[in-house]
């Protein structure tokens, strides 16, 4: 019986915390650069979908509320051997 309600309270804390647990982040893409556009209270929606800074400052002009900030979570492409090859 212990055993059933050790079970049923481990059970129940994974539930509340997938319920009020961290949100999930909205961000889209895998670019160097985001335009972050405010929609709502302290909370924004993130396109990271820029390669360079000027591209992403038009958006933001467009009239999203927001600015454009380098991607926290980019990470660019191994660069190949060939190319290593070629430096050397």
């Amino acid at each position: 019986m212990k055993t059933v309600m050790r079970l049923a309270i481990v059970i129940a804390g994974f539930a509340l915390g997938s319920i009020f647990g961290p949100s999930v982040a909205r961000a889209s893409g895998n670019a160097p650069w985001c335009a972050i556009a405010q929609v709502g209270e302290g909370d924004g929606q993130w396109d990271c979908t820029y390669e360079t800074v000027e591209e992403c400052v038009p958006n933001v002009l467009a009239g999203n509320r927001g600015n454009c900030s380098p991607n926290p979570y980019f990470s660019p492409p191994p660069a190949s051997r060939k190319s290593q090859k070629d430096a050397k």
